[in-house]
C-alpha cells in the first residue's frame, strides 16, 4: 500500500479552523502552479523526504488535551487519494474533527470523501473562467467550479476562501464573490497575499471600505485575514 507523503506539520493553530484548536497535517503534492504558492516545497511528491505517517499520527493522539480537530492541507491533499482517506479514518478514530483545506482540483475524490469531512476551506482562485491565470493549468477552473458545486450540494460546513493576489483585477474579485453568492456560498474570507519575504503585498479591493461593507452583505460570514 502506498503511504501518506507528509510535508510538515503544525502541531496548534487557531486560524485553519474557524472556532477549533486544530493541528494541521501538510501533504506533498499538487497538481497546480499557482503564481503566489506560499508551499511551493510542498508541489512535488517527495517520498524520501516525507514524514513517517506513524509518527505523525502519535504526535496527533499526544495533543489530545489542546486539540479538537485536524485539517489536512497541502499541496493538495486529494493528490493522494486512497492514502489520504485512510488517514483521515485514522485521525476519526482518535476522536477528532477532521476538515479539508482544498483547491477542488481532484471533484471525483472529493465527492467520495466528502462523508467523512467535518468541515472544508475552500480556494477559489480567480473568476473560473480565468482560473489558468492563477494555477497555470488549462482547465483548472472547470474543475474547481465542479467541486464547489459538489461541495454546496452536500451538508459539510464549508468556508470558501479568495485570496486577493495583487493582479487580480477588482472587478474580477467582485464578480467572483457575486457568482459565489448566487451558488450558495455563505461564508467567505478574503486573504491577503504575501510574497516570498512574508511581506504584505496590498490588494486595492483592501482599501475601499464601502465596497467591502457591500461585499459583506452577499454572505451570510464575510471575513478578512491578513
Amino acid at each position: 500500500m502506498e503511504r501518506l507523503l507528509v510535508g510538515g506539520i503544525v502541531s496548534l493553530t487557531t486560524v485553519d479552523y474557524p472556532g477549533h484548536l486544530a493541528s494541521v497535517v501538510f501533504l506533498q503534492g499538487c497538481p497546480w502552479r499557482c503564481v503566489y504558492c506560499h508551499n511551493p516545497h510542498l508541489q512535488a511528491m517527495l517520498p524520501v523526504e516525507s514524514l513517517p505517517w506513524e509518527d505523525v499520527l502519535a504526535l496527533i493522539e499526544m495533543r489530545r488535551e489542546f486539540v479538537e480537530a485536524v485539517i489536512f492541507s497541502g499541496g493538495e491533499p486529494l493528490a493522494q487519494g486512497e492514502v489520504l482517506s485512510s488517514a483521515i479514518n485514522d485521525v476519526k478514530n482518535l476522536g477528532y474533527k477532521v476538515g479539508l483545506h482544498t483547491t477542488g482540483a481532484y471533484p471525483d475524490r472529493f465527492s467520495k470523501l466528502l462523508h467523512v469531512l467535518d468541515w472544508v476551506g475552500f480556494d477559489v482562485k480567480h473568476s473560473f473562467r480565468d482560473y489558468e491565470q492563477i494555477t497555470n493549468v488549462q482547465g483548472s477552473g472547470n474543475v474547481a467550479l465542479e467541486s464547489l458545486k459538489i461541495l454546496i450540494a452536500s451538508n459539510v460546513d464549508f468556508e470558501a476562501r479568495m485570496t486577493l493576489y495583487d493582479r487580480i483585477p477588482s472587478d474580477a474579485v467582485v464578480d467572483t464573490l457575486k457568482d459565489i453568492a448566487l451558488m450558495g456560498v455563505k461564508t467567505v474570507a478574503l486573504q491577503k497575499c504575501r510574497d516570498k519575504n512574508e511581506n504584505v503585498v496590498e490588494h486595492p479591493i483592501f482599501s475601499d471600505k464601502l465596497l467591502l461593507e457591500n461585499l459583506s452583505k452577499y454572505f451570510d460570514n464575510f471575513y478578512i485575514r491578513g
